[in-house]
């Protein structure tokens, strides 16, 4: 196992949770490729990595709630925002008149996006619309443990999806993109119908919490911000990894043995 001292520097990423109720208390999930050289196979969240394109201070303009994050947060929430588009054609954006964006995406701009050919800010200028910052809500934040080679720290958006777009996978990243209520993923994870990975699984058991799409977003913002930096423990002989008891998962114990990436 990789120790603290050769442990990999962990790279920002970001993820969002798009959730509705039609009809029911549904999240967007999406099918990871199975050629892909994370969670390859698994049912996760629409995200990944930010860009140096995410931190362009040319943002400025074309995001609302610009003035009242850090640039941190700005530039994750801007890499959650991209990678959503890129990943299901969702673009979390409002009009020049106020109105949410509803058109539908290009997917040939995506890949575009995806392939660095075209710089996501230059997409929004053409569009003249905003990227709505100021919606996403802090969910969790994750950070792989220091025995993983490849290590990102997470955080995870939740907001309320716009209701006049339609997902739809880019075919490269991700093959399948649907709709589904927390509880029903927990159970298809449980009875080996589809595969979910760790962080992912305990994020769907809290979303899962709530009644709602509102709700959840109501509680992610009430929620008290405790890092997870998930560390390795023993019980009953065997290394189990272990989560911090304010995070807000309860007590949770996962044998190593059962973890995948």
């Amino acid at each position: 196992m990789t120790t603290s001292d050769q442990a990999p520097e962990p790279r920002p990423a970001a993820t969002v949770l798009l959730v509705r109720d039609q009809p029911e208390f549904q999240v967007l999930m999406v099918k990871r490729h199975h050629q892909i050289d994370f969670a390859s196979g698994s049912l996760v969240f629409p995200g990944g990595k930010t860009h140096d394109g995410d931190a362009d201070a040319r943002w400025a303009g074309h995001a609302v709630g610009w003035d009242d994050l850090d640039p941190v947060q700005r530039t994750l929430r801007i890499g959650a925002i991209r990678e959503a588009f890129e990943e299901t054609g969702i673009l979390l954006a409002q009009t020049a008149q106020g109105t949410p964006f509803e058109d539908p995406c290009d997917a040939a701009v995506r890949s575009a996006v995806d392939a660095g050919e075209i710089a996501f800010i230059d997409v929004l200028r053409e569009l003249d619309v905003r990227l709505r910052l100021d919606e996403l809500a802090i969910f969790a934040r994750w950070i792989t443990p220091i025995f993983m080679p490849k290590r990102f720290d997470t955080w995870f958006y939740a907001m309320s999806a716009p209701p006049g777009q339609v997902a739809a996978c880019d075919g490269r990243e991700t093959v399948d993109a649907e709709w589904i209520s927390p509880s029903e993923a927990i159970r298809l994870a449980a009875s080996g119908e589809r595969t979910i990975i760790f962080p992912t699984l305990m994020n769907l058991k809290l979303l899962a919490e709530a009644q709602s799409a509102q709700d959840s977003i109501v509680r992610a913002r009430q929620r008290r911000l405790v890092t997870v930096l998930p560390e390795v423990s023993q019980e009953n002989g065997e290394p189990v990894l272990v989560l911090p008891p304010d995070a807000g998962y309860g007590a949770v114990s996962q044998p190593l043995k059962t973890l995948r990436a």
